[in-house]
C-alpha cells in the first residue's frame, strides 16, 4: 500500500523528518518526508498496510519531536517506485 500523510503543527526545524525517516526504516517502509511550503510535512511511504498504519499511529502518538496538530491521510495501492526513505 502507499500512505499519503500530511502533518500540520510545529513539524519542521525540529527533527521530525530524521523521526519519521528512522521510524519508517524500522518499519521496513519505503518513501519520504518532505518540508511543504506551508509549513506541513508530507511523508510518503510504501509498504505493508499494517506497516504503514503503524507509522501512522507513530505520527499522531504525541512522541514525535515539535507538535503535531492534525494528520490527513490518502491511501493508494503502491507503485513500487521508491526506494530507501529519504528527508527532503
Amino acid at each position: 500500500m502507499r500512505l499519503n500523510a500530511w502533518v500540520r503543527g510545529r513539524v519542521q526545524g525540529v527533527g521530525f523528518r530524521w523521526w519519521t525517516r528512522a521510524k519508517a526504516l524500522e518499519l521496513g517502509l519505503v518513501g519520504s518526508a518532505s518540508n511543504r511550503p506551508d509549513g506541513r510535512v508530507e511523508v510518503v511511504a510504501e509498504g505493508p498496510r499494517e506497516k504503514c498504519e503503524q507509522l501512522l499511529t507513530a505520527l499522531r502518538s504525541g512522541e514525535t519531536p515539535g507538535h503535531v496538530e492534525s494528520v490527513g491521510e490518502q491511501w493508494s495501492d503502491a507503485r513500487g517506485d521508491l526506494t530507501g526513505f529519504v528527508e527532503r
